[in-house]
């Protein structure tokens, strides 16, 4: 299968791309000719403003069989109601949710566009600040019908099954241990194989880009090269189809004749990719203490705020652990950031029960937290030498300096663990003022 699907690599760079079936149709030496070849429209889809800074400027031109205008009107769809900007649950305390519940293939088909649920936000999309965090749950391919996302970027993470996502630049297959980004404004489709779930964060301010790297130099962490955008592939179908757009919050509706899935030919710096996270390089302490988990990044949206995001997609992946006199597992935490964690497989070392793949937690803006009781004992006594951790496990976090509140959904209709504060009660009191048998480190 995988076969069917070809790719251009790096990352913020300016391609260029045309369906082999139709050679020639990129126009040369200008973007917008009095005639295009093949009776093609040229039409330019822009993620930037055209004045921004040239380094920073993102635009794409589409050379298709019909522009994007040929539409129906844009009609509310009052059905959907999970998929919102309405985040109004405050709640301070540490949260946990059990495996969110896919729909069985004996069940009533629900697509990926039904499936969407938020489960927390903050900011305003109309303003262009804030992030917002959903998952899907899905068991059906979305046919004859397209989504494009007004507000902002999805950087989709799967965590059970394969989804093959249609885009305007091309066809992508993402499986779990990858992840995919569909940025503000491109119209994408996706076809399922079987009951699929996955993760999506969302930023209205900016695009995801690659962390710098600082004094750890020209190498590490995720790998320009190794991201990858489809080639053009289009279809050329006369059809009844559904075009649904994510606007303010809300999800509308449109229908047309066609696909517009039509795009012959293009060429820019902003396009879909996907990512595979197996290539990220480690970077990790060699001595003593932790490094803070941000040398995990993989990708982040930065705010005004000189080092201060808002969001971060942070991995925890399979590694060495070899720090000497250390409490390897992460420590206990209060954070001026929201931090919200997925489990794409395995078990997580600081709460081997309880977080499920899946499922997820949260713990918001100084909120503490860090490992359950068990976790804390073990690795406390445990002799220390090095040792691979999380061979099997992929765990991963949404990080944002927004203060994140919680839908209606997520409290009410999602698995919510009502017992997940007792993971702390088993911690002891500890101290002893004439044991000096532990001193710290000289």
């Amino acid at each position: 299968m995988k076969d069917q699907f070809k790719y251009l690599s790096g990352f913020g760079n300016e391609f260029t791309s045309e369906d082999s079936r139709c050679p020639g149709a990129l126009p040369v030496g200008q973007n917008n000719p009095q005639k295009c070849a093949y009776g093609l429209y040229a039409e330019q889809l822009s993620g930037t403003a055209f004045t921004a800074p040239r380094g920073e400027n993102l635009r794409t031109w589409f050379y298709r069989i019909k522009p994007s205008v040929c539409h129906g009107p844009y009609e509310i769809v009052e059905s959907h109601c999970d998929l919102t900007h309405e985040w109004n649950k405050i709640n301070p305390n540490p949260l946990r949710w059990s495996a969110f519940v896919m729909p069985t293939r004996q069940e009533s088909p629900v697509d990926f566009v039904e499936g969407l649920h938020t489960i927390c936000g903050a900011g305003n999309s109309n303003i262009r600040h804030g992030v917002a965090i959903h998952v899907y749950m899905c068991n059906a391919s979305m046919k004859d019908s397209a989504i494009y996302n007004a507000d902002g970027d999805f950087l989709i993470v799967p965590q059970l099954g394969i989804l093959i996502v249609t885009t305007e630049f091309g066809r992508i297959q993402i499986e779990p241990g990858e992840i995919c980004v569909i940025q503000q404004g491109m119209k994408f489709s996706v076809n399922v194989l079987g009951p699929s779930r996955g993760y999506i964060l969302e930023v209205f301010d900016n695009h995801f880009q690659l962390p710098n790297l600082g004094p750890i130099g020209a190498n590490g962490l995720a790998a320009p090269r190794d991201f990858l955008t489809p080639v053009a592939w289009y279809e050329d179908r006369e059809v009844d189809f559904k075009v649904y757009t994510k606007y303010g919050g809300k999800l509308f509706v449109s229908k047309q004749k066609h696909s517009p899935f039509d795009v012959v030919a293009w060429h820019g710096n902003y396009v879909p990719y996907k990512y595979n996270l197996k290539h990220f390089m480690v970077i990790n302490s060699v001595s003593f203490d932790h490094c803070d988990p941000s040398i995990f990044t993989v990708l982040t949206c930065p705010s005004l705020k000189s080092g201060t995001a808002i969001a971060d997609f942070v991995i925890f992946p399979p590694r060495w652990s070899v720090q000497d006199n250390t409490f390897r597992p992460p420590y206990y935490h209060r954070n001026c950031m929201s931090e919200f964690m997925g489990l794409i497989e395995g078990r997580y070392e600081a709460k081997e029960e309880g977080f499920q793949s899946g499922g997820a937690s949260l713990h918001s803006m100084m909120t503490p937290h860090g490992p359950d009781d068990k976790c804390f004992e073990s690795a406390s006594q445990v002799k220390l030498k090095p040792e691979r951790i999380a061979d099997g496990t992929l765990a991963f976090m949404f990080e944002t300096s927004m203060c994140m509140n919680l839908t209606t959904w997520a409290i009410e209709s999602a698995k919510l663990d009502d017992s997940y504060y007792k993971c702390w009660e088993g911690l002891k009191k500890q101290f002893d003022p004439d044991d000096k048998i532990h001193v710290t480190r000289t």
